[in-house]
């Protein structure tokens, strides 16, 4: 079938306002079996159906080692949109979308499942209309990548001699290698079959509401900019915590680590959107550039005795229930080094931030599931009135939450009623829950979305992969050095450690 250029003549593309839809494409998932696939690349699909933004001939291929036919297939997508989908299920929207699906069996090394899954893709292209155009979403350990890259070479799929109008792309999950020398191999595997512009490295994070509205907080307010440097700000806590212990992830987790799972990525790219200048416009390439500024200039603070934590959770009661210790924990070795709490402190060194500690936490069973960014300003330089006025009266502070309630707060002092003056902390609350009636879509759905549309604001480029693991490697070098992570309790903030990293300079972690 003759690729065709898709236009609304009664569209204006500087119009922003109205859902961008998909053209014609499909999607290819490899490792459609697992519990990515099942709770949420299949639910996002749907949902985006349900929404409208999928084309009418949309295509999900899944590509496993199950002896399944498609229909086999269908049933299991059927299943996993019924109990994970955000949208209420639609017959009519199901039986659209079930038009499309198909399923290849095999394993990653097998020539033969590589090239029935290339008929199956010219197939679709004439029975569906797909035109040709067709995402990879590889769903799949790392140490797969070269494998699958050189296989969709090898038979035609990564589109190296497709015309103009016509795409293909990759998209791989994290981690993107676990230091810097295995980034870049991993960058160079991928590269060598796809173009970096057709690379798509999913950080789910950067697809959540409340993560976006970080740019907008900043850059569509003039009330913000004017105290966004080091003049007024005191520090920035950047944490991501989690309740549960590793819920059956053992096997990916020990010898990765939460420093490695979540501060390489997640967090670093929230300082990203945190610090960064205003871009020039929000083309990807002007947004891109100015987060890859603010990693350039970004900078683990030593000595890392000091200004560094790690932690293991320990066996005990967490809300009424006993849990084990990470230790205790199937598939875990008994001397396992493997951090599950980590703490570190980072430096921008650039005249907006000079002198600003940005502190950087995770960490599992810990006291609640929480995300956010909070930028603590400095104290007033002086204060009017008697000390027992203001004895109550903390710093101000913005904390953006990413989740579970996303939305802002800005805490700030102000009177208390009464014959006297005493001032304390207030805050004021904005949420997305009760400030729009429309419900936010879920991370994945925008970031398949984009894939689509080929959109790449929200995925980090190689550089920014790269250079996260240039910030973080020495820090986790120094740790390989230096011992076993510390024990802290189950339900607790992390390990004792992680206090005094803030105490030496007067500080705190703020109590989510």
């Amino acid at each position: 079938m003759k690729p065709q250029n898709w236009v609304n003549p009664l569209r204006d593309e500087r119009d922003k306002r109205l859902p961008r839809i998909a053209g014609p494409c499909g999607l290819v998932i490899f490792g459609v079996t697992g519990d990515l696939s099942r709770k949420k690349l299949m639910p996002a699909v749907y949902d985006l159906a349900n929404r409208g933004l999928l084309p009418p001939g949309f295509s999900l291929v899944g590509f496993a080692r199950r002896d399944w036919a498609d229909q086999d297939f269908g049933q299991q997508v059927h299943d996993a949109v019924r109990e994970h989908a955000r949208t209420p299920f639609k017959e009519s929207v199901w039986a659209r979308l079930a038009e499309g699906l198909r399923f290849v069996p095999g394993s990653f090394d097998d020539d033969e499942a590589f090239a029935r899954l290339a008929k199956t893709v010219a197939a679709l292209d004439e029975e569906r209309g797909t035109g040709g155009n067709h995402a990879f979403y590889l769903s799949i350990p790392p140490a797969a990548f070269p494998t699958v890259t050189q296989q969709l070479a090898e038979h035609g799929l990564a589109g190296g001699d497709q015309p103009p109008n016509v795409w293909r792309r990759v998209v791989i999950e994290k981690p993107f290698g676990h230091d810097l020398a295995s980034a870049r191999e991993l960058n160079r595997v991928v590269n060598a079959v796809f173009e970096e512009e057709s690379v798509f490295r999913i950080d789910h994070y950067l697809g959540k509401e409340t993560v976006q509205n970080i740019l907008a907080l900043r850059f569509a307010n003039q009330l913000f900019e004017p105290i966004w440097n080091a003049n007024y700000v005191d520090h920035v806590q950047i944490t991501m915590a989690e309740d549960i212990g590793l819920a059956g992830r053992a096997g990916y987790y020990d010898g990765i680590g939460a420093a490695r799972d979540v501060i390489q990525n997640h967090l670093l790219q929230l300082l990203a959107f945190t610090a960064m200048e205003e871009p020039l416009s929000f083309e990807p390439s002007q947004l891109r550039a100015e987060k890859v500024k603010v990693l350039r200039a970004t900078k683990a603070v030593g000595p890392f005795d000091q200004t560094t934590a790690r932690g293991q959770y320990a066996g005990g009661w967490q809300g009424g229930v006993k849990v084990r210790g990470l230790l205790e924990e199937e598939g875990f070795a008994p001397d396992s080094t493997t951090e599950t709490y980590a703490a570190v402190t980072l430096a921008v060194q650039n005249r907006r931030w000079a002198g600003v500690p940005f502190y950087l936490r995770t960490g599992k069973r810990l006291g609640r599931r929480v995300t956010e960014i909070a930028v603590i300003f400095k104290r007033a330089p002086h204060l009017p009135f008697d000390h027992t006025a203001t004895e109550e009266l903390g710093q101000n502070a913005l904390v953006i939450r990413v989740q579970p309630d996303e939305g802002v707060t800005l805490r700030f002092g102000s009177k208390v009623p009464g014959s006297t003056m005493e001032v304390r902390d207030v805050t004021m609350d904005f949420g997305y829950g009760h400030a729009f009636t429309e419900s936010s879509p879920e991370a994945y759905e925008r970031l398949i979305l984009d894939v689509l549309l080929g959109e790449p604001s929200l995925f980090p480029a190689n550089e920014e992969v790269e250079l996260s693991w240039q910030i973080l490697d020495p820090v986790l070098e120094h740790w390989a050095r230096s011992g076993k992570p510390e024990p802290y309790a189950p339900g607790s903030w992390g390990p004792p450690s992680a206090d005094a990293i803030l105490a030496r300079s007067g500080r705190h972690w703020r109590r989510p």
